[in-house]
């Protein structure tokens, strides 16, 4: 394993993020204190409380969620892109590095990212609504997973991208709608039964009871079942990046 070929594309990706730190830090406060006032206030005068926990505080983890997926996958996909942009992709691919290492230096970076949004998230989240985490060493560990499988589907997207537009397309068209639907501020329970059904089919349904559970020690789907279907998620993207390196899909043409 070379190592100092992780570090080296790790630590480069790290510092674009810390050139632009306080718009990194600044926005998911800003976010995060806009979903309190419209959903929290709002919406949270009318619904008092969720299965026993108050709406603010109910929404806290889909807020996270919501965050951290979609950071995920924006850092990963433009890492990865930029290089393919400029040209610099095949100084990268003729470099004595295998692909195990390139994604441990970009998904690494990117899962750091989003790991560090979700933190600062849940930071602000305690000074709107009191919060107990049941399970810490659990939720520690879905937010990770979350970060790094989301991550790899980022760096696919970033090599299937051919422009800006295409690097923008799934994740504004299906991975947010789907991060909407999979109860990031309701629990499926409250659905009608015919559409609690259709909803399990959204595999961002099983990562926010999983993280939910984490919280509040309550979830929609059971734990075990969330946790599979997030390894089973992080093995598909691995296999895909195993595949698009081994035949150089995207990224030798």
């Amino acid at each position: 394993m070379n190592w100092r070929a992780v570090q080296s594309i790790y630590l480069y990706e790290m510092a674009r993020f810390f050139r632009t730190l306080m718009q990194s830090f600044i926005s998911p406060v800003i976010s995060t204190s806009l979903y309190f006032v419209v959903f929290g206030a709002a919406i949270g005068s009318r619904i008092q409380e969720v299965e026993g926990v108050s709406y603010g505080a109910f929404i806290v983890p889909g807020l996270i969620m919501l965050s951290v997926i979609t950071q995920a996958i924006s850092n990963a996909s433009f890492g990865i892109y930029f290089p393919k942009f400029i040209g610099t992709i095949y100084e990268l691919l003729s470099a004595p590095v295998n692909f195990l290492e390139i994604v441990m230096g970009y998904v690494g970076a990117a899962a750091t990212k989003a790991l560090f949004i979700g933190l600062v998230i849940l930071g602000t989240a305690a000074l709107f609504v009191d919060l107990s985490i049941q399970h810490p060493v659990a939720m520690l560990l879905f937010l990770v997973l979350t970060c790094t499988s989301f991550a790899l589907l980022g760096f696919i997207i970033g090599i299937w991208a051919g422009n800006f537009e295409q690097l923008q397309l799934v994740p504004l068209l299906i991975v947010t709608p789907l991060v909407f639907l999979g109860g990031s501020f309701y629990s499926i329970s409250m659905l009608p039964a015919a559409w609690q059904t259709i909803t399990l089919f959204n595999p961002v349904v099983y990562l926010i009871s999983g993280f939910r559970w984490a919280f509040f020690g309550m979830a929609d789907v059971p734990i075990g079942l969330s946790l599979l279907a997030i390894l089973v998620f992080t093995g598909l993207c691995l296999g895909a990046i195993w595949w698009i390196f081994r035949t150089g899909w995207r990224i030798r043409s």
